[in-house]
């Protein structure tokens, strides 16, 4: 016995060896010295030629990357001889209240920035509206937004972030074609390559613009021959403008309007692809909060209910113009935020009429959960990831109707164990 044991531990020292020779020795991550290098050679070999074909020149190019060293500070890098981390699924994470978006201090802060210039403005905010038909306050309130009026340090150097992104990041091909787009813009003498200021994600200048966008949306306004959304309030205003006219803004309309939904009116019939003409909406017993009529020139046009906190918030009858502000930042809440700070900015209105619950706070993996339950009963959720949505929303609403139940489209903690 004793005999076969050592057998056994010689051929699975053997077994071991013959591994490791087949295997070899792990190879270990490029030194940051050496990606560094790696870098340089990737600007030259590959992005060059590239960059070339789409006329830059190799004067624009060299001076652009002058200097520059990859950031290591960024997020979402993956370093050469690396694997991307997998993030950690966020089944742990709390869904908050939609209230929570709408701090009062920040909206103020905008409401009052935006009050003050746009005296200082005047004539600026009345050119670009007769211009590109988007009313001055709703081009104030997103510039408050996005960068404090311009007040936001916006510190890094555009190519370090972008070329960054484009060498080692997650989403590299997306930050290739910007990196490139940024190269256009220095090419055409927008802007200087020195003066090109990003955000960590490479964001540009006082109204956030990806240089892909910047390119499609920014405007000289002032007449210098720069498109200077870094330094020129005029350019910078005009610009965002612009963005939304492209984006299909209907001049003329408003965003929305927070109203009353009768409580025999289900809140299911949300949602941007359950349009109806506000007249209907009327005849459903839809009301404005403030008692006043709906403009009759919106009677007519299609308007959409949207219940960002289903009954336990302030409900809205919107138009396609909240959908184009929602292009700006893919977000009801952002959307919302800049249409309410508009209206408090033009006509002095106050908060929302009625105030949002204290909702949220549950799991993203239990209204995942919810969301995968329904969709076994044959209700369009959207994606379930956790969050809520306006399909989500309504398909709660619709289930908790069929069960006799007051519809709340929204979900609740006494629904996760309720939906099966």
């Amino acid at each position: 016995m004793r005999r076969l044991g050592a057998a056994f531990k010689c051929l699975a020292v053997l077994a071991v060896f013959s591994l490791s020779l087949l295997t070899g020795p792990a190879t270990a991550a490029p030194s940051r010295a050496e990606t560094e290098a790696q870098f340089r050679t990737w600007l030259d070999r590959d992005l060059w030629p590239e960059a070339k074909a789409k006329g830059i020149s190799r004067a624009t190019f060299d001076n652009a990357f002058s200097g520059v060293r990859l950031n290591w500070k960024l997020p979402d890098l993956v370093p050469p001889g690396t694997k991307p981390t997998t993030p950690k699924e966020q089944a742990q994470a709390e869904f908050g209240s939609p209230g929570k978006y709408f701090n009062e201090r920040t909206i103020g802060h905008v409401v009052a920035g935006g009050k003050t210039r746009a005296g200082q403005y005047a004539s600026t905010l009345a050119a670009i509206e007769k211009q590109y038909g988007v009313p001055g306050a709703i081009v104030l309130a997103i510039w408050g937004r996005e960068s404090g009026f311009g007040g936001v340090k916006i510190p890094y150097n555009a190519f370090e972030v972008l070329g960054t992104k484009a060498f080692m990041a997650t989403r590299k091909e997306m930050f290739r074609q910007e990196l490139l787009a940024a190269l256009e813009i220095v090419q055409h003498r927008y802007i200087d390559a020195g003066a090109m200021k990003s955000s960590w994600a490479g964001a540009l200048g006082q109204p956030q613009f990806m240089p892909t966008s910047y390119m499609k949306h920014a405007v000289d306004f002032d007449g210098d021959g720069k498109r200077d959304i870094w330094n020129s309030v005029p350019d910078t205003l005009a610009s965002i403008a612009n963005y939304l006219r492209l984006h299909g803004w209907q001049k003329g309309r408003d965003w929305g309007f927070e109203v009353n939904v009768p409580a025999g009116l289900t809140c299911a019939l949300e949602g941007p692809d359950q349009g109806l003409k506000i007249a209907d909406w009327v005849e459903m017993g839809i009301t404005r909060v403030n008692g006043k009529p709906f403009p009759a020139n919106e009677l007519a046009d299609e308007g959409y209910l949207l219940m960002p906190a289903g009954r336990h918030g302030p409900a809205f009858i919107v138009t396609p113009n909240f959908y184009v502000l929602k292009s700006y930042n893919m977000s009801d809440l952002y959307a919302l935020f800049i249409g309410h700070a508009a209206d408090r900015i033009a006509y002095g209105a106050g908060g929302f009429s009625r105030k949002w619950g204290d909702v949220g706070g549950m799991y993203r993996s239990d209204i995942a959960a919810m969301q995968r339950a329904l969709q076994a009963k044959g209700y369009d959720v959207g994606k379930a990831d956790g969050l809520p949505g306006f399909k989500t929303r309504r398909s709660i609403g619709d289930w908790q109707a069929k069960q006799g139940q007051a519809a709340t489209c929204f979900p609740e903690k006494s629904l996760i164990g309720a939906i099966r």
